[in-house]
Formats: C-alpha cells, structure tokens, sequence
C-alpha cells in the first residue's frame, strides 16, 4: 500500500468509526385510534402534528411518523405494527390504542394481551415504548371503568415501558367536559389536542433524553 493508499484507508476507517459512535436521530412512531389521526379536525391541529411542532421548538432533531387509523383496536395494531416496525426502525414507539376495545365490548383480557404483546414487539425491534392510557365514561359502570384504566398501568408494569395514565386527562374529567368534544361526545375538539400533548410530553420527553 502507497502512502495515498494508506492515508485514504486511515480516512475511510475514522469516518466509520465517527459513524458508528453516532447516535441514530430519533423516529418516533405513534400506533393510535381517532384521538390520534385528527378525526373530525383540520390538518395539524392533532396533538400529534403538535408533538411535532415541540419537539422543533425544544431543538429535537426527531422525525415522527403518525401510522394512526380512526376505529382501529388493539389488535388491528398488534397486526399492523409487524410492517411498521420493518419500514420505519423506530427508536420510540407509543401506543395509544383500547378506546375502540371497549366501546365494542371486547374483553378486557384480550386487549391487555395484544398491548403487551406490542409492546414486547417493540422493544425486541429495539424501540423504547411509552403506553398511552385511556378512559371510559362512568355509564360503563365503577368496576368496569376501574379494571379498564387499570389494565394500562398492568402492562406498562409487566413490560417495564414508560406510561401516560389518561391521555384525555383535564379533557374528559373537566367540570364541563362536553365543552371540548366535538358532538359526537367522543372525539376532542382541536382546542382540546394542546393538553393532550401537555399529557404524553412529560414521559416522553424523559424517553428521549
């Protein structure tokens, strides 16, 4: 090897090597229902455009990708995510799925079992994971709304991932919460989606530090 071969290899390998102590930018992939696609809203007022937005106004080289879908349940994510994982190689996946579980009746034990098997997913692809809990209104019934809100922080506990408790927290349980619903009574309106970041910003801030 001549000395211009040799100097050319020695670039060659410090480039590698500065490559490989980098640390890959993150890609945050979010897997929700209609609180997440920005149902009924005009585009980029969800608080998922709104993440995006923060994560600029706090110099967050980040890129999120939204892969959402109005209607879809937990276990149309558990078969969704497979693909998504592949195609983007997120380094941070939230799970915001279950309200659709429970407004069609599908029991409780089915829908813990497809978010932790999520979750495990996501984490073996390399992924970090914050879970993002819901709620379901009191005519559900005590025991029922109990045990669902509690199945979250079960899953978050047996996987060990990050968790939001209640992504409509200060939304659903306000003095007047129908003030902040579309009239469907469901789906928040736009004014709404900054307390929702407000509510997932927290943990997944720590995430991303």
């Amino acid at each position: 090897m001549n000395r211009r071969d040799f100097i050319v290899a020695g670039a060659m390998a410090l480039g590698g090597a500065a490559a490989w102590g980098q640390k890959k930018q993150p890609v945050i992939l979010v897997v929700g229902d209609s609180l997440s696609a920005e149902y009924g809203l005009a585009r980029g007022t969800g608080w998922v455009a709104l993440l995006e937005k923060r994560l600029a106004q706090e110099k967050i080289a980040a890129t999120v990708v939204n892969a959402s879908v109005s209607g879809d349940t937990t276990a149309g994510g558990r078969a969704r995510l497979p693909a998504l994982l592949k195609t983007h190689a997120p380094t941070h996946v939230m799970i915001e799925l279950g309200g659709n579980d429970a407004l069609r009746g599908l029991p409780l034990k089915s829908t813990e079992d497809n978010l932790a098997a999520m979750a495990a997913e996501s984490q073996k692809a390399g992924a970090r994971v914050l879970l993002v809990g819901m709620q379901v209104p009191p005519n559900y019934g005590t025991d029922y709304g109990r045990r669902f809100a509690a199945l979250f922080g079960t899953v978050a506990q047996a996987q060990k991932t990050a968790l939001v408790p209640f992504l409509l927290q200060g939304v659903a349980d306000g003095p007047d919460p129908t003030r902040l619903f579309q009239p469907d009574r469901i789906h928040p309106r736009a004014e709404a989606h900054p307390r929702m970041l407000d509510n997932v910003w927290p943990e997944l801030h720590k995430l991303l530090k």
